[in-house]
């Protein structure tokens, strides 16, 4: 990346972020509420991130992660999720349904995903889900546009704080 000036629009527009903050703890509420458990959400959000090429976002949900208690092992295996035995078929579901997010501009989410992981996800999981990976894209459209720079571990500690005062990054 280039140490070029690019605008911060987290906080150029504090407002706006501030509303997708709200916006993305509302969505962490319903997952919460519809049945998605913290390793399933951060798993989903690392594998969005890493598939956009958002390093920020990947830092900040690998962090979360292992506060969760998901081990480097399994954050590992995400780039090969499908050859790999350690996710569940709710998990699987889960990162087959973050591509399709990912990659949503090919094809939409083709009928073989949607229903595939139907079959595994209910309903309110799968509306939870989405509303996780549309915000997970938010961010790192943000971040990618503005080549946020990757802080270090420590600079971490506040960032929910900071994105609730739109003061991130």
């Amino acid at each position: 990346m280039t140490a070029e000036h690019r605008v911060h629009l987290s906080r150029a527009a504090r407002p706006a972020y501030q509303a997708l903050a709200a916006f993305s703890k509302t969505v962490g509420q319903i997952a919460a509420d519809n049945g998605i458990d913290d390793r399933l959400k951060e798993l989903v959000q690392i594998h969005a991130s890493q598939l956009n090429g958002c390093a920020y976002c990947v830092r900040v949900h690998v962090e979360r992660a292992l506060a969760a208690g998901i081990t480097a092992d399994v954050i590992a295996q995400l780039a090969v999720w499908r050859d790999s035995g350690v996710f569940t078929d709710r998990e699987r579901a889960g990162l087959e349904l973050a591509e399709a997010y990912v990659f949503i501009h090919d094809e939409g989410i083709p009928d073989e995903v949607y229903d595939r992981v139907g079959s595994v996800l209910s309903e309110q999981e799968y509306v939870a889900l989405s509303w996780i990976l549309v915000s997970i894209n938010a961010f790192n459209r943000i971040a990618i546009a503005g080549r946020y720079s990757v802080p270090p571990r420590d600079d971490l500690v506040g960032e929910d704080k900071d994105a609730a005062a739109g003061a991130a990054w």
